[in-house]
């Protein structure tokens, strides 16, 4: 009998021991199936999570901000002990005693998935299975997920610190509202730094880990409030915060940016521009998206933000003046039911939706608003941001045609501002607004070192992010010539040549091309600077014939106007498109003496370690670390650029367009206190108008036209509607940086021209028709010599005499000095082949 126990318990046992051995050997070989081909948890040696990458402005302030994870970096030892305690409480309250995974916890999980028959499953994953779980494995709810899970963990914790493991966890975990890691959703949801948060602020952010889309602080109020009372009761339970602290703040309401009791971190930046954004499009470019949006990195953008409001301002003060000189309505184009006005509750939610733009300044902020009653006298609205409602008294649509009932519908959508007084800035009234169908651009930059200083790439970022500086292909017009001029100046000609103004006729493909000068007169015999003073188009389509249009696209190319312009004569006037960022660049060459200057809108890029990706600057000082220089003697600066043009070129060019300015085709616009020179450009029926000029140390550019062209009017010009904007920018910019006589090459040789006939004068001759044009050293004046660029110039046709008054097509009839009557030829249009610039 006590055999058979024996050999029953023995058998028991032997079962026993064989089980644990078979379950041994088979859990075993599960975690060697399952660990053997796991990727290395080496690889978070080297973590460099996504973060954001920081647009700075020279004063070191916040400007902007580009993320794909929203993630602000931060090591162990500054996240506050309170965070952590919090993070732990409410995910893992033995992280510290565990070696990787709970096997209690799991045991719990796991009775508790089989008593709710798979209703409640719980994870029961430790910190450190998590940090797994979101770098190296998927999220799959799977057996063999979890095996993985608790090997790679297993590995992590015989290699790196818990501090270490915890670190990369708060700086991963996502929290909602597209914030990745604590000091994110700190800011985010409190817009403070981890420092500040109270215990129970810190416990509301540790209760998201688990479902941050279901506890949103406003419209889950209730369940947030639950949840972070329990991870409170978890960190007084754990011994981290005491009874007073635990009851104060469980009592306390969740007070957040999102329910409106902070303000948004977001309202401390201003709004994204054409600027920031064009950074943006660049350094993708350069250093690839994934690297922009996620790597940290920190950028000094060259942007003067003073000088940018101001851009802004002139450019939108244009484009307004402009459209309202039109007398049409256009407004925003959308409505807000009838439903919805029935409150003021209602409607004003029904405006917040509407997709319009929010970040104009002219004079006064413009506020979104809807018309809610139309009367004879007034109009009723009610404006964002404004209580109660506002009227707009009949006087302030003089410019419109009709009434309110004609031009208004109850539900419109619609832009008004406030009308203040100059003199105390009190509100005169309110007045209805409309963002311009008309765009443009302008851009300014500094002419030594290219650091673009402001640039407005259309009248609102918001209404319209395509920046027209950058990306906008259009005519130049007659903002082209210098280029001509430039290559013919380099070509042995001078300011004093003389070039037949006279009529052309051109046989091309297109069919038969007669360019004219914007008066629809001929001059005769004209010198260069007079030519490039009042645009004559047919001096420079002679000239370029002259010098060979191989020759003018070789300018342009190195100048980069153009990466591979036409070798038609049409481009000569600016027929060929090209972008306001280029001509304004290439027009800096000429301000700085002819060195070549390349456009920067980043001063420097930094990595998230502080190291330096790219600097603009390229210069060196070499004597800044010389302790003592002799007194009087400045550090010098040297620097490697190439030289484009001639320094006395450069010269030349700069003096005949100081004479646009002074008396040309900019001189009723453009009145500033230094010296400045610049050029218009108004294109084939004034579809395109543009300003470009600089003074010393200053190059700033305006294009004005309808996205899709189209003429802008007969009275249109570069002259009338740029040259205010580069006027009233200006007139700023010298105030801060001052302005001085642009520099003369040692080597110039100055000569008194008859700048009407190009004759040398004597020395000391003075009046109205005398310019001292510089000359190269052994250069004279060649008077008597002419060029007409091998085009014959006939002798029954008319030098001075207005060409107007026939139609586009026909021609009519002329009498000649002789007496003679001959037939004169149509303007030149798009039917036949466009001219590109006129004046």
């Amino acid at each position: 009998m006590l055999r058979f126990i024996m050999n029953f318990f023995g058998a028991i046992f032997a079962m026993i021991t064989l089980g644990l051995f078979v379950g041994g050997l088979t859990l075993g070989a599960v975690f060697y199936m399952y660990g053997k081909d796991l990727p290395s948890y080496e690889v978070l040696a080297q973590y460099t999570p996504k973060t954001i990458s920081r647009i700075y402005s020279g004063e070191g302030q916040i400007i902007d901000e580009f993320a794909t994870e929203r993630r602000l970096f931060t090591p162990a030892e500054e996240i506050p002990d309170l965070v952590k305690q919090a993070f732990i409480s409410a995910e893992d309250k033995n992280f510290y005693s565990h070696s990787g995974y709970d096997v209690r916890g799991m045991a719990v999980a796991f009775v508790d998935a089989v008593q709710s028959r798979g209703a409640d499953l719980r994870g029961a994953s430790t910190i450190t299975q998590q940090v797994m779980k979101n770098f190296l494995l998927s999220s799959d709810r799977t057996a063999e997920r979890k095996i993985k899970e608790i090997i790679l963990a297993a590995r992590m914790e015989e290699s790196m610190s818990k501090d270490r493991i915890l670190e990369l966890y708060l700086n991963e975990i996502f929290l909602g509202q597209n914030s990745y890691g604590v000091t994110a959703a700190a800011q985010t949801y409190f817009n403070k730094p981890l420092d500040e948060l109270s215990a129970g602020e810190a416990a509301y952010l540790a209760s998201l880990p688990k479902a941050p889309s279901n506890r949103h602080p406003v419209r889950d109020y209730d369940t947030a409030i639950f949840w972070r009372d329990n991870t409170l009761r978890e960190m007084f339970e754990n011994g981290y915060i005491d009874r007073a602290t635990y009851e104060a703040e469980t009592a306390a309401p969740l007070r957040t940016v999102q329910g409106g009791d902070y303000e948004s971190f977001r309202s401390e930046l201003p709004p994204r521009d054409y600027f920031t954004d064009e950074i943006r499009r660049q350094l993708s470019r350069d250093f690839g998206e994934e690297e922009f949006f996620s790597g940290g990195l920190s950028i000094r953008a060259t942007a003067d933000e003073e000088l940018q409001q101001v851009a802004a301002r002139e450019l939108r003060t244009a484009l307004e003046a402009y459209d309202r000189s039109l007398g049409r309505w256009r407004g925003t184009g959308k409505t807000i039911p009838a439903d919805a006005l029935g409150s003021e509750e209602s409607w004003r939610a029904a405006l917040a939706e509407v997709s319009v733009a929010r970040d104009i300044v002219l004079e006064t902020p413009w506020h979104p608003a809807v018309v809610l009653e139309l009367g004879d006298r007034a109009m009723t609205l009610g404006a964002e941001g404004v209580e109660g409602t506002i009227q707009v008294p009949r006087e302030d649509i003089a410019w419109l045609p009709g009434s309110f009932y004609d031009e208004f519908e109850v539900g419109e959508v619609v832009h008004v501002r406030q009308m203040v007084s100059d003199g105390d800035g009190s509100l005169i009234r309110w007045t209805l607004r409309q963002v311009p169908q008309v765009q443009g651009a302008f851009m300014a930059m500094d002419v030594n070192t290219g650091r673009v200083l402001a640039m407005q790439g259309g009248f609102s970022y918001q209404h319209s992010v395509f920046n027209r500086a950058t990306q906008a292909m259009r005519q130049p017009g007659s903002a082209f010539k210098p280029f001509v001029y430039a290559a013919a100046l380099d070509s042995g000609y001078t300011p004093a040549t003389i070039v037949v103004d006279a009529p052309i006729e051109i046989n091309t493909p297109q069919g038969l091309w007669r360019p004219q000068n914007a008066s629809h007169q001929f001059y005769g015999p004209t010198p260069l600077r007079t030519g490039i003073e009042q645009s004559r188009n047919l001096m420079t389509v002679r000239l370029a014939q002259e010098i060979g249009m191989d020759t003018v696209a070789r300018y342009s190319e190195r100048f980069g106007v153009y990466d591979d312009m036409s070798r038609n004569l049409s481009t000569a006037l600016g027929a060929d498109e090209t972008t306001l960022f280029r001509v304004v660049a290439a027009y800096a060459m000429f301000a700085n003496g002819g060195e070549r200057v390349e456009p920067t809108l980043v001063d420097r890029v930094q990595d998230r370690f502080g190291r330096t990706l790219y600097r603009h600057d390229q210069r060196t000082c070499v004597d800044c670390s010389v302790a003592d220089l002799p007194e009087g003697e400045a550090p010098r600066i040297t620097s490697s650029r190439e030289r484009v043009i001639n320094e006395i070129t450069a010269y030349q060019l700069v003096s005949m367009m100081q004479g646009v300015v002074e008396r040309g085709t900019a001189r009723r616009t453009v009145n500033l206190p230094v010296p400045v020179a610049g050029k218009t450009g108004t294109t084939n029926d004034a579809k395109d108008v543009w300003f470009v000029g600089f003074s010393s140390n200053i190059v700033a550019g305006c294009y004005i036209g309808y996205d899709q062209p189209r003429s802008l009017g007969s009275g249109a010009s570069g002259g009338g509607i740029c040259g205010p904007v580069f006027n009233g920018f200006m007139s700023e910019a010298v105030e801060r940086f001052g302005g001085g006589e642009f520099a003369v090459p040692d080597d110039c040789q100055f000569i008194a021209i008859d700048r009407f006939t190009g004759a040398r004068l004597p020395n000391g001759s003075s009046g109205g028709n005398v310019v001292r044009e510089c000359f190269r050293p052994g250069e004279e004046p060649l008077f008597g010599v002419t060029f007409d660029g091998g085009f014959a110039m006939s002798g029954d046709l008319p030098l001075v005499d207005e060409l107007g008054g026939g139609s586009t097509g026909s021609t009519r009839s002329v009498t000649t000095s002789t007496g003679a009557t001959v037939e004169v030829g149509p303007r030149a249009s798009f039917g036949t082949l466009s001219s590109g610039g006129l004046y």
